[in-house]
């Protein structure tokens, strides 16, 4: 059983491309992306975190390349992650070549920064011979002179021209092979520049707020303007970018797009804030139920609400559900039906069972 959406998103249609065997774009999946704070050149522990990253659920890392030993890190990197690595470049032509050459699946820049004709040349000559895309990275941090002298400020008119600019660098070598992000801090800014951009160009989109900020503030900042966007339709594939573990990137990311039944993966779990009505510690267990549930990638609904004036409704609508109920005893709830009473100090031990039993009849259909 699952939530039936009150509204359907129609999403923009926009070119398929390939970051390995992810495809952005089209009908395909709004992929999840985070990016590792390590070393590169310390391979175990970039290795590591890109593997906890996959964990949470990321389709794509991205990973800094600011010198020939990072990139030359990549070669192993690579063998040991099971995820599509993005290659972060800013201005030196050559770390983008060997970083193509060493594995990675895409290229961030911006073309404009990178130098002459022949500079780019060899750049998308090492993309095409390896199979990998680019994304075109627009910031309003890093605005180019003379567009900015020309705006005086960052201003959405200012990051869609640095975008085309640069789209058309990339054109007119036949490349096409690319995705295009227009970022800002600024949640106004962003969206003003994603939606004139979503309008003149049918590239995919990758979207963030970037820099938006500690956990707290970062994910609030981040849902607001990248689910501002996707109710639009626009976006392909999104960041959320955070002062904390990369890991808790793809955790909000996930958050955003299953709340806008764009993505269903994992146990999405619906619960009351609690209150005087409670009848168990709703907070506790629900902080205790995603820990223990956290590894369930197949979608499953559940409702934990502390008592009888809304949980029945809730758990009508959900795969599981728990309704606090008088004396300890609980009721369980399976596929919306009344199903048996649950001591308070057996609801962990119970729901984790009964998605356990879930999952398994869903792989098993």
């Amino acid at each position: 059983m699952s939530i039936r959406p009150f509204r359907n998103i129609n999403r923009r249609k926009t070119k398929v491309i390939n970051v390995g065997d992810v495809k952005i774009g089209g009908d395909n999946p709004i992929s999840v992306q985070s990016m590792t704070n390590t070393l590169t050149t310390d391979v175990n522990a970039t290795i590591k975190q890109i593997n906890d990253i996959a964990k949470e659920g990321a389709d794509i890392v991205r990973v800094s390349c600011p010198d020939e030993e990072s990139t030359t890190a990549l070669k192993e990197i690579v063998k040991h992650v099971p995820i599509p690595i993005v290659a972060d470049i800013h201005f030196h032509y050559k770390r983008a070549v060997e970083a193509a050459e060493s594995g990675a699946k895409c290229l961030r820049i911006n073309p404009g920064n990178i130098g002459d004709k022949i500079k780019i040349h060899e750049v998308l000559s090492a993309a095409k011979n390896n199979d990998c895309s680019v994304r075109i990275g627009v910031n309003a941090g890093s605005l180019e002179r003379d567009i900015l002298e020309k705006y005086k400020e960052p201003c959405p008119e200012a990051l869609v021209e640095s975008a085309l600019r640069n789209i058309k660098i990339l054109e007119d070598q036949d490349f096409f092979n690319f995705k295009v992000s227009v970022k800002s801090s600024d949640v106004f800014l962003s969206i003003a520049a994603y939606r004139q951009l979503s309008k003149a160009m049918d590239y995919p989109l990758h979207l963030g707020i970037t820099e938006a900020g500690s956990f707290v503030s970062g994910s609030i900042k981040s849902s607001i303007g990248l689910g501002s966007l996707l109710m639009d339709g626009i976006g392909d594939t999104i960041r959320v970018s955070l002062s904390d573990d990369p890991p808790k990137e793809i955790k909000v990311g996930n958050e955003i797009l299953k709340s806008l039944n764009l993505r269903n993966r994992g146990v999405k779990i619906i619960s009351c804030p609690s209150c005087a009505r409670q009848a168990f510690k709703v907070i506790e267990t629900v902080k205790i139920l995603e820990e223990k549930l956290s590894h369930i990638e197949t979608p499953v609904t559940l409702s934990i609400i502390g008592c009888v004036v809304n949980g029945p409704g809730e758990a009508a609508m959900t795969d599981i559900g728990i309704t606090g109920g008088g004396k300890g005893n609980n009721m369980l709830y399976l596929s919306g039906v009344q199903s048996s009473k649950v001591l308070t100090d057996d609801i962990i031990n119970k729901v984790v069972l009964e998605v356990e039993k879930k999952v398994s009849e869903l792989q098993n259909k």
